[in-house]
């Protein structure tokens, strides 16, 4: 990147930006799992937008409706007036996605990030129950608006906000306390009328935690999260942004859990292609919005309407997609499980496409990923402490790419224990 690009990125960007400097590179081109910069060099992305790229970079067949569909003068911007483009989305996800799993779930779009159809999902489960209270989980992380920052564990994000954040009760999410049976703990607290806990209006949950360090909520834990909801009179909000579409397997995370949530935000890879989208499923009986009582201006993206329904078309028209995903997991799985034995300590994490390696060290992690990205492969942290190597590489990812982006992260990790070792000495 030459002097000028930085110059005028320092003189001219918020001191907001983040991923950036981390990756201090111009790039100028991106197909699949391949990211070009301006000097030629490729990277392999094993970051995909944090998710939001689950079937990789500029996708030929979602690119060529997106040019048919601009050429065609086709709309651009339209409110939530209805529009071709709307229609075809709606009609491939109902009958693609909804209808196969027997979900009755109304789609509502909202504005275009996960966190706006996290708030409308919290107003919404506030709305039908009358209540205010909202259970979060230690490590959740539901995005930067105000309500949904509320419902944020971490403290770096939430000093943002500048002032209280409230309506929100913390629970130990699955395995968060050592020894401690975090269900039994809810429980608890719930049933006992001197806890200083309101009657919730809503459990909000990630079925695996991306931001706070890849962990994943069994079975159990998720079912017995939905039975306490059902005794309390309270929702099941399940927060399928970065865990769905496809990531972990199957469309929904959460589908051969045994559960059926109340209300779904859905964002990141729903548009196909990383265009802004996002929606929430709710419920029919729950959808008691009245007109323009939750909008936005760009709840009603066409462009990610006709790319999201390719998506769909493409991905999902039968289970070849999701057992090549299962495929790749497995594989991911093994190469993880031979890293993490290299290092005293270091665990697995996540589920699916969705795992990494917890290095027990903030300092490590960070090495391990400046290391990989110095040698071509663009990785990121997670966790409280920025502690878990986290890989989520394109689904699509071409299987001799994605072993020789794992090959540069294990040669990595074997770096910085080497590094430590002659520290040591």
């Amino acid at each position: 990147m030459t002097n000028n690009v930085t110059t005028i990125y320092d003189r001219r960007e918020s001191e907001a930006r983040s991923y950036c400097r981390a990756f201090p590179v111009s790039f100028t081109k991106a197909r699949n799992a391949t990211l070009t910069d301006s000097n030629g060099r490729e990277y392999t992305d094993f970051l995909a937008g944090c998710s939001s790229l689950n079937y990789g970079h500029n996708d030929p067949d979602m690119k060529a409706a997106l040019i048919e569909h601009l050429t065609a003068d086709g709309v651009t911007h339209g409110l939530d007036m209805h529009t071709s483009a709307k229609e075809a989305f709606l009609d491939a996800f109902e009958r693609l996605i909804l209808a196969p799993r027997g979900m009755e779930h109304k789609v509502m779009f909202t504005g275009p990030t996960g966190t706006n159809a996290v708030e409308a999902a919290m107003k919404l489960a506030r709305k039908t129950t009358g209540r205010d209270t909202i259970i979060a989980f230690t490590n959740g992380f539901h995005g930067m608006t105000m309500g949904a920052l509320a419902a944020t564990g971490n403290a770096g994000k939430r000093a943002g906000a500048g002032t209280t954040l409230s309506g929100v009760v913390r629970m130990p999410y699955e395995g968060a306390l050592e020894g401690v049976d975090s269900l039994a703990m809810i429980r608890a607290m719930l049933a006992n009328p001197s806890s200083g806990i309101d009657a919730p209006a809503a459990f909000l949950i990630e079925p695996v935690q991306g931001e706070g360090g890849l962990n994943a909520a069994s079975k159990d834990f998720l079912q017995g999260i939905e039975a306490l909801a059902r005794e309390h009179g309270a929702l099941v909000i399940m927060d399928d942004i970065q865990a769905g579409i496809g990531r972990t397997g199957p469309f929904f995370s959460f589908e051969e859990m045994g559960i059926t949530p109340d209300l779904i935000p859905l964002a990141k890879s729903l548009s196909g292609m990383g265009l802004p989208m996002a929606a929430l499923l709710i419920r029919p009986d729950l959808d008691i919005w009245k007109p323009a009582e939750h909008n936005g201006t760009f709840r009603g993206n066409n462009h990610a309407f006709v790319t999201a329904r390719v998506a769909i078309e493409k991905f999902w028209s039968d289970d070849s997609f999701q057992r090549q995903t299962a495929e790749k997991s497995a594989y991911l799985t093994e190469r993880l499980q031979a890293i993490a034995a290299l290092v005293p300590g270091a665990s697995l994490k996540g589920r699916g496409m969705m795992q990494g390696i917890d290095l027990g060290s903030g300092d490590m992690a960070a090495s391990v990923c400046a290391t990989c990205f110095r040698d071509g492969l663009i990785i990121e942290t997670s966790g409280a402490h920025d502690e878990v190597v986290k890989v989520l590489a394109p689904l699509t990812i071409p299987q001799a790419q994605f072993a020789a982006g794992l090959d540069i992260l294990e040669a990595a990790v074997k770096a910085e224990i080497q590094t430590q070792k002659i520290a040591a000495e």
